[in-house]
């Protein structure tokens, strides 16, 4: 299977509701439709996670978070800091729009986000036409894989496709910083 075939099975099965694993700055990841309720609700149940705690959202740029976050809510000052680290491996908790799904969200009135640099996920975004949730692709409690061959045998087997790729090699997940107040929060 090449690459170029992934990404394409990798799209069809978000578009039909499914999960895909795929690397990301410098961890695996698990992601999917975050406007499919059924889909994150399968993701979750995978990771052993509560919906309560929210999740993140991926994107290939930040035209594609628009319809989940109010930047209308942020100071000038920290709407640029959020600018200037984009893209990379900078997730902001931002306040939620409106008509973000709560089971993105969770218990939280905002969502954590970002914009990629690493040219896979980019593709999937761009492919997929908007941002994607992204979330480590391990159980809850256990450590996040770094490598393909590190995943869990009932993540791959819980998913519909598992992209090829590797992680541009960041020794950490995304740094977490709360864009309301700029305090790091991971």
């Amino acid at each position: 299977m090449t690459e170029h075939d992934t990404l394409a099975e990798a799209l069809a099965a978000l578009r039909r509701g499914g999960l895909i694993a795929y690397p990301t700055e410098g961890v695996w990841g698990l992601g999917c439709d975050p406007w499919n309720e059924a889909a994150v609700l399968r993701l979750l149940a995978l990771k052993q996670r509560d919906v309560a705690k929210g999740l993140i959202l991926i994107a290939s740029t930040e035209a594609q978070l628009t319809p989940f976050i109010d930047t209308a809510a942020l100071t000038a000052e920290r709407l640029a800091e959020v600018h200037a680290s984009w893209p990379g491996p900078n997730t902001w908790v931002v306040p939620a729009a409106e008509a973000a799904p709560r089971w993105i969200s969770g218990a939280h009135t905002s969502i954590a986000v970002r914009v990629t640099a690493h040219p896979q996920v980019i593709a999937l975004c761009d492919g997929f036409g908007g941002a994607l949730v992204s979330t480590s692709a391990n159980i809850g409690g256990e450590p996040s894989p770094r490598t393909r061959a590190e995943l869990d045998p009932r993540i791959v087997a819980g998913v519909d496709v598992v992209t090829a790729g590797e992680t541009l090699g960041r020794q950490q997940p995304s740094t977490i910083r709360d864009a309301l107040s700029g305090k790091t929060l991971r």
